[in-house]
């Protein structure tokens, strides 16, 4: 009971804590105080449920630009900037000079040597051959027969069967699953089967997830603490290794799964008609774009687009279904759209399985929705510089 009690005194006095930092946690002009030890810290804290929001209120209140100070000897001193002139300046006029730098890369060095962990040469030519393989007509085929089967066969048969039954779903899981078994079938082949109404636990989606919340950790604490947790091989750092083995272990096998598919002899039939994955464009393409498809390679590549798609993608669905529900005018008028668009006896059939380009070039609404729904709430909010100069 003595226990109880002093616990309840202690949350009492957190309480009354965060209470006083409430009103006091910014000043005159609207932006975050920073306090000794701890910097603007608790600011941070005390938004991060509306992290989107309380950033662009930010940049408002400080013309465009400003510098976050994080707690002391926590390295976490940050210049951000949407100003149109420092963008330009930053990724295209002085490119050069803003790499993503070494503390990035050790952040978040379990992508190896992904294009998103490189910089310079190295990264222009992972750039040049993502670019000439994405674009092709081979895999942009593959695009799309991949994403209305897995359309077809799993998100809409589920999303139907919920709504027939009345019961509620995580909007959120439902599409990184959806996304991680797209994307996870566009770059190796492999369908992990996330997307299922069992909803079951995958333990490659599952290291993958892990794996980003222990990268998150890092960018909260300080160096030095996580790197002593790294050595001491405990807390995040340890889930960390252990998600990275079952990744590695995961990625592998595709990789050695593909190049046994291809030695045995992978038809240009086969390829027209039904379009191919990017790990087989990357070992068919070797050396081709400056870049050597070796294990490596490919592991670090595979698993920097698995972790892009997957967030990305299901990021924007969900911010766009949310902001939806929460405008019941917008939602209308895109239903409106599609009924102009696709007659009424032809919307209890698989409507989306028409012309997607057609339909593509003529839903100008549900477009617009779509970047509005991306402007306010970026998939990507926010880019990493470290300036060498």
């Amino acid at each position: 009971m003595a226990f109880i009690g002093l616990f309840e005194i202690f949350l009492a006095v957190i309480c009354f804590f965060f209470f006083i930092l409430y009103y006091f946690i910014t000043n005159n002009n609207g932006l975050p105080k920073n306090f000794p030890v701890v910097g603007m810290l608790p600011a941070l804290l005390l938004n991060v449920h509306r992290i989107h929001d309380w950033l662009t209120e930010l940049m408002q209140k400080s013309q465009c630009t400003f510098l976050f100070k994080g707690p002391w000897f926590a390295n976490m001193d940050i210049l951000a900037t949407v100003d149109p002139a420092n963008v330009h300046y930053i990724m295209s006029s002085n490119f050069s000079n803003f790499p993503k730098g070494d503390e990035f890369r050790e952040i978040f060095d379990i992508l190896g040597d992904g294009i998103f962990n490189v910089d310079s040469d190295l990264w222009r030519s992972q750039r040049k051959a993502a670019q000439v393989l994405m674009n092709h007509q081979r895999f942009q085929k593959f695009l799309v027969k991949t994403s209305l089967e897995k359309m077809e066969k799993g998100l809409i048969p589920m999303l139907d069967n919920v709504s027939k039954q009345c019961k509620p779903v995580d909007l959120q899981d439902l599409f990184q699953r959806f996304a991680f078994d797209s994307t996870c079938i566009l770059v190796s082949g492999n369908d992990p089967g996330c997307l299922s109404s069992e909803f079951p636990e995958v333990p490659f989606a599952k290291a993958v997830e892990e794996a980003e919340e222990s990268i998150f950790y890092r960018h909260v604490v300080p160096e030095r603490v996580w790197k002593l947790q790294r050595w001491l091989g405990i807390g995040e750092e340890q889930k960390l290794k252990k998600s990275k083995e079952v990744i590695d272990r995961t990625i592998l096998e595709y990789i050695q799964k593909k190049r046994a598919e291809l030695s045995e002899g992978f038809t240009m039939k086969e390829e027209k008609e039904e379009g191919v994955d990017l790990l087989t464009s990357y070992i068919n393409e070797d050396y081709n774009f400056g870049v050597k498809s070796d294990d490596k390679f490919l592991r670090d590549t595979a698993l920097t687009f698995l972790v892009s798609g997957r967030d990305t993608v299901s990021s924007a669905l969900t911010w766009f279904f949310w902001l939806v529900s929460r405008n019941p005018q917008v939602e209308t008028k895109i239903r409106e759209e599609l009924k102009l668009l696709i007659p009424e006896d032809k919307m209890a059939e698989k409507w989306w399985r028409f012309d997607i380009n057609e339909l593509k070039n003529k839903l100008v609404y549900l477009n617009g929705a779509l970047c509005e729904a991306m402007r306010l709430y970026p998939p990507v909010p926010f880019q990493h510089k470290a300036p060498l100069r």
